[in-house]
């Protein structure tokens, strides 16, 4: 029984030559890649109506990402949002290579389909240089994460950093990785 190529595998086999040929570009080494993802999410919902402590949170994202997160403290104290320096803000995770292209296999193949009245992603959250923002406000739609032991929702935005240099480039490499861009 042939077994499943991984996304990192199938994108330098078939993909990137694919995507040499579609965008007309002559070294393969100019063809647009990623190069990393942050995954981030703010933690001032969890801090300020009184728990402290944001164990469940960090933990629902080490299972979401598969590395431990870092947690981000506040520079500056801001009184409108209860918020005073070094409190903890948020908590970002930064992936590359293996885990980079395995979380893209997750999220195109199974978050994705999973989210609530899915229609296709935005392709208005480009950046001007090919980057690719996207925000998802229910972190349920992870596989790993229990149901079960869920106390509050939260979001997670992610952002992908990409080499190609315009808006275009970078659509096309999302695409030929499988993300599902709304039809116009």
């Amino acid at each position: 029984m042939a077994t499943k190529m991984k996304l990192q595998e199938r994108f330098l086999k078939e993909i990137l030559p694919q995507l040499q040929k579609d965008l007309g570009i002559k070294n393969i080494n100019a063809v647009p890649k990623m190069t990393q993802i942050v995954v981030n999410a703010g933690l001032g919902h969890f801090y300020t109506s009184g728990t402290k402590d944001f164990a469940p949170f960090v933990e629902n994202f080490k299972q979401i990402t598969g590395q431990t997160p870092i947690v981000v403290k506040a520079r500056k104290s801001i009184s409108n949002f209860k918020l005073r320096e070094g409190m903890p803000n948020g908590v970002k995770v930064t992936l590359r290579g293996e885990r980079m292209y395995d979380f893209v296999e997750k999220l195109v193949n199974v978050v994705f389909p999973r989210t609530r009245d899915f229609r296709g992603i935005s392709d208005k959250s480009f950046d001007g240089n090919g980057n690719y923002s996207v925000g998802i406000k229910e972190h349920t739609v992870f596989p790993e994460v229990n149901q079960d032991d869920i106390s509050k929702l939260h979001s997670l935005q992610i952002c992908i950093s990409t080499t190609a240099t315009t808006d275009d480039d970078g659509r096309a490499l999302l695409k030929a990785l499988g993300f599902p861009f709304k039809k116009k």
